[in-house]
């Protein structure tokens, strides 16, 4: 059971990050008619959560906390570091009332360092920590990822320290505080990269999507579209040359004969399979390379992705009613178990939706009245 809480007016900023949107059902709840619409960006990242809006810069809501964390197993945060402790719900703080928390600290650039006070964001870290700077074009300027990469990769860490974390409290007794970071998590994730320039001192630069070390390993263009290959050794770019693209010369060619021969003669071989491969459509050339043992794949678009037949048949996507947008697709958890997908049991909420329920003398968490409850309304603390 996962518990968001929310700034009492506008919540979480994603909520507002549209269009698109989901369109509201007639069936919406009237109470919420002044929230704007489901943004798809909030949807796409807030499902098995529940809502609930508290303003904990008042004594009253900074109790309402203190309560959840008495009964939590995990805290997750991303506030600036220091910001919670002077609002009393820093680290030491929280321990007090919960020895066995769990608390995860997510910014821009860890609890400690010159940086520690800086905002995070995923845009700003790509290009500090160095990914912009080896994505893109050779001869163009540095880009980013199209997706916000090191915004998901730190949030994968966090969640496998958490589990590691109650894994030790199964042992000890005893919570501890993760300190992760988009910095880190960025500098870790340039792998091979990192370690090039650490034990070579080779300095990373852009390839678009090609391969500093393998040839042909880049996406071509063809009639109609684009395609990857991905020969990556003298065997397969010997299919490649002879069972594919029919010019068994080319692999008996001494400048493309060996991967190292391929990469020092990169600027002719590769316009020479662009000519041969421009010849036909993309589906002529998948059916080509089908079986013969060459990595390749098209390259798709968001459409094209979905209707993929693996997509299809794995059932990536999971419809699911929500409150105020009626039925929704959302793409489905990417783990199974035993078989079976790990089902997604509640809609993204709607703003506060859950507020209520968590507060009630029926619920586990707060257990007030609803007098109570109307007057912290009353108050603007919920």
């Amino acid at each position: 059971d996962v518990i968001k809480v929310e700034e009492v007016s506008r919540g979480d900023d994603t909520r507002s990050w549209s269009p698109p949107a989901a369109p509201l059902a007639e069936t919406a709840p009237a109470s919420t008619s002044h929230l704007p619409a489901e943004s798809a960006y909030f949807l796409a990242v807030n499902r098995n959560k529940r809502s609930i809006t508290v303003n904990f810069k008042k004594p009253e809501g900074l109790q309402i906390v203190h309560d959840l964390i008495r009964k939590a197993d995990v805290l997750v945060e991303n506030f600036i570091p220091g910001k919670l402790a002077e609002m009393g719900l820093g680290y030491e703080d929280c321990r007090e009332i919960n020895p066995r928390l769990i608390y995860a600290s997510i910014t821009g650039y860890g609890q400690t360092g010159p940086y520690r006070k800086a905002a995070g964001y995923d845009v700003v870290i790509e290009g500090e920590a160095g990914l912009m700077h080896i994505t893109g074009e050779p001869d163009r300027p540095p880009c980013k990822v199209g997706v916000a990469v090191t915004d998901i990769s730190t949030g994968l860490y966090a969640h496998g320290s958490i589990l590691a974390a109650l894994l030790s409290r199964q042992q000890t007794g005893k919570g501890v505080w993760i300190d992760v970071n988009l910095f880190e998590t960025q500098i870790a994730g340039l792998a091979n990269i990192a370690s090039n320039y650490l034990i070579g001192g080779a300095e990373g630069s852009r390839h678009g999507t090609a391969h500093p070390s393998i040839v042909p390993y880049q996406v071509f263009p063809c009639k109609d579209g684009f395609i990857m290959i991905g020969a990556g050794n003298d065997k397969q770019f010997a299919t490649l040359a002879t069972k594919i693209l029919d010019r068994p010369d080319l692999a008996q060619d001494e400048r493309f004969a060996t991967n190292s021969a391929r990469v020092a003669h990169r600027e002719t071989l590769v316009p020479l399979l662009t000519e041969l491969l421009m010849e036909h459509d993309r589906d002529h050339w998948l059916a080509k390379f089908n079986g013969k043992g060459v990595p390749f794949g098209p390259i798709n678009n968001i459409q094209q992705t979905f209707e993929h037949p693996q997509a299809k048949a794995r059932g990536i996507t999971v419809e699911v009613e929500h409150p105020r947008a009626g039925p929704i697709k959302l793409v489905a958890p990417a783990v199974s178990y035993d078989g079976k997908r790990m089902p997604v049991k509640r809609p993204p909420p709607y703003l506060s939706q859950h507020t209520d329920e968590a507060s009630r003398t029926s619920s586990k968490e707060l257990g007030y009245t609803d007098e109570q409850i109307a007057r912290l309304r009353e108050q603007r603390i919920i």
